[in-house]
């Protein structure tokens, strides 16, 4: 009979070399591309390590990239370090957030919008990056105001100032950033409060039990219920997560989930 590790490298490693999946481009969990570190490279080596297995980065310039991936019946990775959203859990099983980001707006300092009801209005143009997880609750959740999507950060930033768009939605540290580097007499400001919290989780191919002990007693396969005890465990005040946030500089910008 298998041993419990076995089952887990089965699922989780069946080439023998845990393959994550990361997006490198949110500098909050990337915080260097050569070489490559953050929180979520760390936490991945250290999945890596409990299913006693090498590492393998696999990286993705969008979040949707790695979601995309799957769509032609390729296994291109065992893991993935992203955000969850209902929309990409149609393939994807998701563990509980291990951190997470409050979105929020920026809009300029002299207008009338104070709330984020006041954002989705008609009349009113939102600039947001294309793709991300707050793209998508945007998607679904404002109906009234206009978005206009850019392919980046800083091309959703430039479009916003540029085309004197009404609003730009984005996560509250880096439109903080964008707070400091604008120009004194472009007068900006933040919203108080967010619209959402990006929660930041490791996602695994669905499966069944079935598929690895021969039984479907369970809807959650060995793997990801390991996925899920682990970010149970790490997220925990003063655990890994935490020490990962501090080690990489990253305090005050990602935060605990506030259920954990």
């Amino acid at each position: 009979m298998k041993s419990r590790l076995q089952l887990l490298q089965e699922q989780l490693a069946p080439s023998g070399i845990l393959r994550a999946a990361v997006n490198l481009s949110n500098p909050l969990l990337i915080k260097s591309k050569h070489p490559l570190t953050g929180v979520s490279p760390s936490l991945a080596k250290e999945i890596a390590s409990r299913l006693q297995v090498p590492l393998q980065l696999v990286t993705y310039d969008h979040p949707d990239h790695i979601c995309a991936s799957l769509e032609d019946g390729s296994k291109p990775w065992d893991i993935a370090l992203i955000a969850a959203d209902p929309d990409r859990a149609s393939r994807i099983d998701f563990t509980p957030a291990y951190c997470e980001i409050q979105a929020t707006c920026m809009v300029p300092k002299s207008s009338s919008i104070n709330s984020f009801d006041d954002v989705d209005q008609e009349g009113v143009r939102v600039s947001v990056k294309g793709g991300g997880a707050y793209d998508l609750w945007v998607t679904r959740n404002w109906k009234k105001s206009t978005i206009v999507r850019a392919e980046t950060l800083d091309d959703s930033y430039h479009l916003y100032v540029d085309e004197k768009l009404e609003a730009l939605a984005g996560l509250r540290p880096r439109l903080l950033e964008d707070l400091g580097r604008s120009k004194p007499s472009l007068q900006h400001r933040i919203l108080d409060g967010s619209f959402m919290a990006v929660q930041q989780a490791i996602g695994c191919l669905k499966q069944h039990q079935r598929d690895f002990q021969g039984v479907n007693d369970s809807d959650m396969s060995i793997g990801y219920k390991f996925l899920c005890d682990f970010i149970q465990e790490v997220r925990k005040p003063g655990g890994i997560v935490e020490r990962l946030i501090e080690e990489h500089e990253m305090t005050g910008r990602l935060s605990l989930p506030t259920d954990s």
